[in-house]
């Protein structure tokens, strides 16, 4: 899930509640969807792989370079409208997750990647990454750009994948391909889920009950040595089964996960602190706060790291 930037590159305030909404929740739901009894979800999309070729040419794109601390990437622009139908500051639970936007956590999870690299404290070099929620995916792109092996890109909508993250992808490799010829050697793929069904189609993940998935061989050792995530815990509802495909993705003892996010996502009840009471209290993972952003710009923003205990 991700937020607009203003035109001098800065994230635009994070605005949990519509000025326009009076319900308390203001994540730009859909008209309707507070009135009365809470409905069920529709179903979600359809799992699917989204091939690099399979990118959208009926939608504008545009690019803006962001500074991160000295580091420019790329950030796509694309009309909600024009993907969706939908006015740019709706989300429809069920239907759309924000991932045309892009929020804070996702520059402070790049900061906090370099810094972390700086540090010693991480190699990217080999490794496996996957991306969770990644829409403009700038995090799991700067993976791609400091020697990953492997990354993959998911998101809950076909759609994002095709008119934003996989442009925006590509947009950053060939931007940095004269930096270092090793910059677009990494394996790049899109993968588009809902988080319980994700496990199903991310090619690094073990089968659970026999050595096969979806009629291929797995490799027993196989999973995700890093798993980045920004802002993806704002829904409590989902925390749990969030917390299930990491377990399941995460390549065990040494994988680790790097997730972004508000401390609190008032109205809504989701939150760093949420989700990480989930992680402590399953104790299969241990947890640890490398980070935290008080700039004014938002509420208190976090970066915490997990890994098997």
């Amino acid at each position: 899930m991700e937020a607009n930037t203003s035109a001098t590159g800065r994230p635009d305030p994070f605005r949990l509640f519509d000025e326009k909404c009076q319900s308390g929740f203001g994540f730009g739901f859909g008209s309707g969807f507070l009135d009365g009894p809470e409905k069920p979800l529709p179903p979600p999309p359809p799992s699917v792989e989204v091939l690099s070729s399979q990118v959208s040419s009926n939608v504008e794109f545009n690019v803006e370079n962001i500074d991160l601390d000295g580091l420019t990437l790329l950030k796509g622009r694309v009309s909600t409208k024009e993907v969706f139908g939908l006015s740019n500051s709706d989300l429809i639970p069920g239907k759309y997750e924000g991932g045309l936007k892009l929020w804070e956590g996702s520059l402070d999870l790049v900061k906090t990647l370099s810094s972390e690299m700086q540090s010693g404290k991480l190699s990217l070099t080999g490794k496996r990454v996957l991306e969770l929620g990644c829409g403009h995916g700038l995090p799991g792109i700067f993976a791609c750009l400091k020697g990953a092996r492997a990354v993959h890109f998911q998101d809950f909508n076909a759609e994002v994948l095709q008119c934003l993250t996989i442009p925006n992808v590509n947009a950053n490799i060939q931007q940095n391909l004269s930096a270092t010829d090793d910059n677009n050697s990494a394996e790049v793929r899109f993968f588009a889920s809902d988080w319980t069904e994700a496990h199903l189609i991310l090619p690094h993940v073990p089968a659970d009950d026999d050595d096969t998935k979806n009629g291929q061989t797995v490799d027993q050792a196989a999973g995700y040595d890093i798993i980045l995530m920004a802002e993806t815990v704002y829904s409590v509802s989902t925390l749990p089964s969030l917390y299930k495909l990491i377990k399941k993705c995460l390549c065990s003892p040494h994988g680790i996960v790097y997730l972004a996010a508000k401390k609190h996502y008032f109205g809504v009840g989701g939150g760093s602190r949420r989700f990480i009471s989930i992680v402590e209290k399953d104790g299969v993972l241990a947890a640890s706060l490398v980070s935290e952003v008080t700039d004014g710009s938002s509420n208190v923003r976090e970066v915490w790291k997990l890994h098997f205990r």
